[in-house]
Parts: structure tokens; sequence; C-alpha cells
């Protein structure tokens, strides 16, 4: 049998079906991978493998039982016609129930610390579940534990974290990007099956790239953001990180949904995200944006793309070159809306209602300034910094007004290109995974990184990650499919038709692996 943590979610899900696997020896495979791997890549805050294991046990109980039910349901029912007990049997776990995952560190979960991988929450315990942790709990997902971000998902690098630095597995010496870097290492590592990330300007999507793994940034409103804790609240997205694109669709069914405890989300039909995954793509039309493939991307990197681009061809898709232009205006109203966002929603953390509180102070005043100085790591500060400046008095219509203009633009030309388009195909990142303290001194630097990422959370449409290659180092290269709001299912079927074309998984593997 193949190595157990090697196994994607649906290899996995059939193995228990078919009783080759317990719940057991897969949270127990996974536990003992991270004993042997966590220590090389960082990736988790808070481990929950003692509870996982005491659950999979449980699970495997009542999954047995059932089985023993549904064997004597036939001889029960000669016997009786009449006894509604008997004819229950597997409905009582479903097909998930045992499956370890993953939670990024600012999803709250009951009696599990929530940091935001930052000094100022560093001992909160949340005292309820986010929403689409309910949902994991409700299918019997196991959380093996918290997972490493930039600090309150600030960042491109996941060097942010006050916690500890994430390595990348394909080059430990590497940046796993952010700022679900704990996320998307987990999962490329195997310490994880798949996992739960966050999205604000590219947080799912460059580090799935990074550590050539599948990261989906839904549409805005389609996942619940409640219990997420808010970095820039209309920006925000809750999204799956997983070793393919059938995991994703997977993973996505579960947490997707109208939910009445987020005003911000969508009360829309339900979809089965797997049901379209092998529909034939020969005639659909694939636009490629001529201004994301300019100045600053990597000639490896569109090396890759246009090799995609070409197998694309091959499956019958029509991909034209186009013009949409809006990735340099998206980056610079995306740092002004996240950051006057960010300076409203960490407000609360003052060390009076919320978060660290600094021992040395003799005024109130004192108390503010010295917890937050102290609580807070230096990129939060300066967006935090940004934030109240551009709200500010005198320059709140000189920089936030004309953000929000250019934010109804850059929604607009979006909409005119999916007129034409079924989907658009960009890369994710510039570049691959930069070597880890390459760029944390050069803010602007990293900024620049999120020019293909931010522009698709600014307009609120979906858009996927999924490795395309590799560079001359052996580092993955991202390919990003962007569709029209709501319509996740036609990004996850163009994108599994690339992956069943190229199989990258079977031909390439983590560096620590080899």
């Amino acid at each position: 049998m193949d190595n157990i943590t090697n196994l994607t979610v649906h290899e996995l899900v059939e193995k228990l079906k078919s009783n080759e696997l317990t719940s057991e020896e897969i949270t127990k495979a996974y536990i003992d991978r991270i004993n042997d791997k966590e220590k090389d890549v960082g990736a988790f805050v808070t481990l929950t493998t003692d509870d996982a294991e005491k659950k999979a046990v449980e699970i495997d109980k009542i999954r047995s039982a059932n089985a023993q039910m549904h064997k004597d349901a036939p001889k029960a029912n000669a016997e009786s016609q009449t006894s509604s007990e008997n004819a229950v049997c597997n409905d009582e776990l479903s097909e998930f129930a045992g499956i370890p995952i993953g939670i990024k560190d600012n999803l709250c979960t009951k009696g599990v610390k929530t940091t935001c991988s930052s000094k100022m929450l560093e001992n909160f315990v949340s005292p309820y579940d986010a929403t689409v942790v309910e949902k994991l709990n409700k299918e019997g997902i196991i959380s093996l534990g918290k997972l490493n971000m930039d600090e309150f998902a600030m960042g491109s690098s996941t060097e942010n974290s006050a916690i500890k630095i994430t390595h990348n597995p394909w080059d430990l010496n590497r940046v796993p990007g952010g700022s679900s870097g704990g996320s998307a290492a987990a999962v490329a590592g195997d310490l994880v099956p798949w996992a739960l990330g966050s999205d604000t300007g590219g947080s799912i999507r460059e580090p799935a790239a990074f550590c050539g793994v599948v990261g989906l940034k839904p549409t805005y409103g389609l996942v619940s953001r409640y219990g997420l804790v808010a970095f820039a609240s209309s920006l925000d997205q809750v999204g799956p990180i997983t070793k393919d694109v059938k995991d994703n669709a997977m993973l996505l069914n579960i947490i997707a949904g109208h939910d009445e405890k987020d005003s911000t989300s969508y009360d829309i039909e339900k979809k089965d995200y797997t049901k379209n995954l092998e529909k034939d793509i020969k005639g659909m039309k694939i636009g490629v944006p001529k201004e994301f493939f300019g100045e600053g991307i990597n000639e490896t990197v569109k090396e890759q793309l246009n090799k995609a681009i070409e197998t694309y061809k091959k499956l019958g898709a029509i991909v034209e070159e186009t013009s949409l232009d809006v990735a340099q205006a998206s980056l610079a109203a995306y740092y002004i809306i996240a950051c006057a966002e960010a300076s409203s929603n960490l407000g609360r953390f003052d060390g009076i209602r919320y978060g660290y509180r600094a021992k040395d102070y003799t005024t109130l005043k004192e108390l503010y300034v010295n917890s937050r100085t102290e609580g807070f790591g230096d990129e939060v500060k300066r967006r935090i910094i940004l934030g109240t400046y551009v709200l500010s008095s005198g320059y709140y219509d000189a920089y936030y007004k004309k953000a929000q203009k250019v934010r109804t633009y850059v929604k607009n030309e979006f909409d005119k290109a999916f007129k034409k388009y079924d989907v658009l195909l960009t890369p994710v990142s510039p570049n691959t995974a930069f070597k880890i303290g390459e760029k944390c001194n050069n803010p602007m630097e990293m900024y620049l990184a999120d020019i293909c990422t931010v522009s698709i959370n600014i307009a609120g449409v979906p858009a996927i990650s999924l490795p395309c290659g590799v560079d001359k180092e052996g580092m993955p290269v991202g390919m990003q499919l962007i569709g029209n709001r709501f319509e996740e299912e036609k990004i996850l079927n163009v994108a599994y038709k690339f992956e069943q074309e190229i199989k990258f998984r079977e031909n390439h593997k983590p560096s620590f692996e080899k």
C-alpha cells in the first residue's frame, strides 16, 4: 500500500469505505509524520494530536457498529418489518468522518488557542467555533491543530509570524508564501491531507503556488466569515488548500453555504462542486490578459505558463490573448482599502477589551501605547498606521474614496472580460518561492509580489492556484485560473482537466522527500 500520508483525501475515503484503513490508522500515520517532519517544516502553532487520536478511535467504533447493524438488518427486517430502528445504518457518519485536517490559526476553534500568530493573542482561547469549523465537526473531520501564518494574515511569506518561521517543504531554506504559509506547507509536506486557509489579497493562492499544492479563493460571500478573525472584512475569504483539485472541490462542498451569522454571506442554491470535474473543456474560451505577463514576471514562470496554454489548446480549449489592465490600479487600491479596514478591525486589541496587556504603565494612554507596541509586530503596525492615515480627516477623499472608485472600475473590467471568456489564466506570483530573509527588509518589494492576486479580491471573484510545472531549481510554478462570481465549478473543471493531463504530483516531489 502507498504511504498513507501521501494519499489524497478522496483516496483515503475509498480506503475507509473498503475497510482497507481505519480512521485511527490514518490519524496515527499523520501524527507520526508530524512527529518526524514538523521540526523541519514548522507548520503548526498548536497541536491537538492527543484529542485527534481519541476522536479517531470513537469514529471507528461508530463505523464498526454501523457496519454490524447493516449486516444484521436483513435478518432483523425478516423477523420484524415494523422495526424503524433497524432501518438506520450508515447515515450517522459522513464519508469524511475520521479524516484529519489542519486549520489556519485565524479561524476560531472552541477550547483551543486562536493566536493569529501574534503576541497580541498568544493566550486567547476561543469560546466558540467559526462556522467553517462547525461544518468540519459536523462531518466528523478531525483537526490535528492550528497552522502558522503571517501575523493577523498580513504578509506574503509567513515570516511575519510572532511564533515561528515556517519552511517550504520543496526547499527548507525558502519561504512557503503567506499569509496561509503554514496551511500550504503542511499539505505539501504531507503533515495534513488538506487544510483551511484565508485569502485577503492572495493569501491562499500564493502559498499554494510556492508549495506546489492547490488553493482556492472562493467568491466573496460563498463561504461564511463568521469566526474568522478579521483583517479586511470586505476582502477576506476562507478557502481550501489541498493536494489536488478533486479534494479542493470536496472541501468546498463542505464549507460553502449561507450563514445567518454572517451578513455578507450569500444565500444561493447549494452546488456539488465535484459534479462537473470531468466535463470536457473542448470549445471553452480562456482569456490570457497580456498585462499579467509583462515586466517583472520571471521568464521561467512565463515559460511554464506558456506550456500550460499549449496544453489547454491540446485539450480543445480556445485560448486567446486579451487585455485586462487592472493589476497596477488594483495593487494601489488594495493596500489602501485593506489597511484602512485593518486599522478599524484591530482597534479592539488595546490591552483592555482584548489581547495582550503591557505590564509597565502609569497612565491609561501608556497602557494603550505599550500594549499595542509590545503586542503587534512591525508589519501589523505599519498597516495600522497607513490605514489610520488614509481614513483621517483631509486624506479620506484623496485616498480611501478614490480607492473605492478604483474597486468599482476593477469589478466592471472583470464583468466585461467574463462576457467574452469562461475563464482567465494568469500567473499567481511574478516569481517562485524566495529564500527566507531575502525580502523581509523591503516591504515594498513584498507588496509588489501580490500584483497578480489582489485584483481578484477587489472584484470579489473566485480564483484557483494549481502547479503547472517547476523552475530550473525545481521549485513549483503556480498558475491562476479566474472565474466569474459563483462559477467555482467552471474553474475547478478547467483546473482538473489540466491536472489530469500533466500529472504534476506523480512527476514532482518536495525536496525533503528525495
